[in-house]
């Protein structure tokens, strides 16, 4: 892997390098991503690890006193996939200016197929969010003994470059910017006929939040998640007032361990980063979704000239 990897390493000199890893098993991971984190601590490239945590003391052993390379445990940071790109964000701004590495490992055996799918379109949106980068080379990995073929075939689809133990490629199912820009209309599930629904117009926002802080505790959740989900219901409801036809529906029903709040209006989103960037000061739209980002262990949206859905996800415990 090593011969490889350095076969590329001149690549990476100007911007932003996405590559998938397809590993089999813990001794192939641990293999090729020590080989890359020795390349980028030679060349003194600030590199940012974030793996599953169990996946961590075997690579900072092999790095040990390296201090150009940080780890983090990715079943915490990207817990809601959404968090990912900030995350990013914020290690690339800490060091501007610099060439930079990392290794971002977000899908695993285990995650529910809501995650996967929000995943895997986190995976296509960073190569949006780092179009720009001066120089930032992110290797995914992805366990093939693991992960399902089409698990495999969509990495293939979201990573320009593909890395194998023989051999790193251009990916030839890599499906471009434009596709990724577009507005993403994938089709939720259906709500369950036990979902309680109510209708919302202007001036009724009290009537939104009485609703969901009812019901939320209704399925199960803890007080200060009924005042998260109220509070992330309020400014969903508020966006689609300003900006999705003055009115929508909310929804709201238990699903297994968690509780699913789903808003429902009129508007079109453009922007497919929306609720991945902190909004500034001066900002107009943007600010619910990053809220409900940060408060709610998944969000789902999906956005066509027939309206926009987000779908927010609470565990209960």
């Amino acid at each position: 892997m090593s011969t490889a990897t350095a076969a590329v390493t001149s690549a990476q000199e100007t911007g932003f390098r996405h590559e998938a890893l397809l590993y089999a098993g813990e001794r192939e991971f641990v293999t090729a991503a020590t080989a890359f984190l020795r390349e980028a601590v030679a060349a003194g490239d600030p590199t940012l690890v974030a793996v599953p945590g169990e996946k961590i003391e075997p690579l900072r052993a092999n790095v040990a006193a390296a201090e150009t390379v940080m780890f983090v445990d990715m079943e915490a940071v990207g817990s809601n996939p959404a968090r990912i790109i900030p995350a990013w964000r914020e290690f690339a701004q800490e060091h501007e200016g610099r060439p930079l590495r990392g290794i971002g490992e977000p899908i695993w055996a285990g995650r529910s197929e809501a995650e996967l799918v929000e995943c895997q379109r986190h995976e296509a949106l960073l190569n949006l969010a780092f179009a720009d980068a001066a120089a930032f080379w992110l290797v995914c990995p992805y366990d093939v003994d693991a992960l399902g073929d089409e698990v495999i075939d969509e990495a293939r689809r979201n990573h320009p470059f593909v890395m194998t133990e023989r051999a790193q490629r251009h990916s030839d199912a890599y499906r471009g910017l434009d596709a990724v820009a577009a507005p993403f209309d994938d089709p939720l599930p259906a709500p369950p006929e036990i979902a309680i629904k109510l209708r919302f117009g202007p001036g009724q926002l009290a009537k939104v939040r009485e609703f969901v802080s009812r019901h939320g505790a209704d399925a199960g959740l803890r007080p200060g998640h009924v005042d998260d989900l109220v509070l992330v219901a309020n400014e969903l409801a508020t966006n689609s007032m300003l900006y999705g036809g003055a009115d929508g529906t909310v929804r709201i029903w238990p699903d297994g361990g968690a509780v699913i709040c789903e808003v429902h209006d009129a508007g079109v989103i453009q922007d497919p980063l929306v609720g991945r960037r902190p909004p500034g000061p001066a900002q107009q739209g943007g600010r619910g979704l990053w809220m409900a980002n940060q408060l709610c262990d998944l969000v789902q949206v999906r956005s066509s000239e027939t309206g926009t859905m987000v779908r927010v996800h609470i565990r209960r415990t």
